[in-house]
């Protein structure tokens, strides 16, 4: 886990010495972290470079490095942050696989979204689970937003082409759409999900604002095989990483913007409403040593 990363890197430090051992240990770690071979590989040539190139010789300097090296991994091209529509509404498709905390993302998004005074509807878009229909509902209640729902089974476009058109009837400036994490396929998933995608923009007028995919943190791998399924047939344009509050193999995180290309935006740390923030790369990896 990152915890261990960094108690393992202070253990090599303590030792006084860079040497190649270090550089074993310290992959070690990456990899026991569940970082990348590649990542952690090209990790450790920068880290070597700066060592000779910057004459790092104490563990503040190597540890500042490792820091930096972490963070330009997320660093990413363009605005950071949602991409909010001149032209209400702006609609925000949340997809991913069941159990990675997708509804509770979207609560999560309409909690911040309400308190910054903006108007939310909510649609219950996962009709495949009535299971995800009543906790949506569950949800809106809770926040004090509008939700569009239908019975379990139903179109799922249909029920997000429907928010859509509300919302624009009753000038509300912010859609936040559930879709389905499970079909019987996954060729039947992501025809779902590319169906839903052609309806928002028919209601709309325009592509959805956000395509955000939703990754439990704790999945290691599996996370980033899932965002590349995702983006490849969901037109994904960021990621929200949950439940780092408990991130075990985060190391599969690091370099994530590197081999997708897809933005990191949100990151949830916990199970309260409140918990969830705007992804900044230089604090996020300083928040690994802590």
């Amino acid at each position: 886990m990152f915890k261990r990363l960094m108690q393992s890197f202070d253990r090599m430090m303590g030792r006084g010495v860079i040497d190649d051992q270090f550089y074993d240990e310290l992959e070690q770690a990456l990899l026991e972290a569940d970082t990348h071979v590649v990542t952690a590989t090209s990790i450790l040539q920068e880290l070597r470079s700066a060592v000779r190139d910057e004459k790092i010789t104490d563990p503040t300097g190597m540890k500042m490095r490792l820091q930096k090296a972490i963070a330009d991994r997320f660093r990413q091209q363009g605005p950071a942050g949602l991409i909010v529509s001149d032209e209400a509404p702006t609609v925000f498709l949340f997809v991913g696989v069941n159990g990675v905390g997708k509804t509770t993302t979207i609560a999560k998004v309409a909690h911040l979204l309400k308190r910054r005074g903006f108007t939310v509807l909510l649609a219950a878009g996962d009709t495949f689970r009535a299971a995800a229909i009543e906790q949506l509902e569950v949800w809106a209640r809770r926040v004090g937003v509008e939700i569009v729902r239908n019975k379990p089974g139903s179109d799922s476009s249909a029920v997000i082409f429907d928010a859509i058109t509300a919302a624009k009837a009753r000038g509300i400036q912010f859609v936040l759409a559930d879709t389905a994490g499970r079909q019987h396929s996954k060729e039947n998933l992501m025809g779902e999900l590319q169906k839903v995608s052609r309806v928002s923009e028919k209601a709309l007028g325009r592509k959805p604002d956000e395509v955000l995919l939703v990754l439990d943190a704790n999945t290691g791998q599996n996370a980033i095989r899932q965002a590349e399924e995702f983006t490849k047939t969901a037109g994904v344009t960021g990621l929200v990483l949950t439940k780092l509050d408990g991130t075990a193999r985060g190391g599969a995180l690091i370099g994530v913007y590197d081999r997708l290309k897809v933005p990191v935006k949100l990151i949830g740390t916990g199970e309260k409403v409140e918990d969830l923030r705007d992804f900044k790369p230089d604090q996020f990896a300083a928040s690994l040593f802590e």
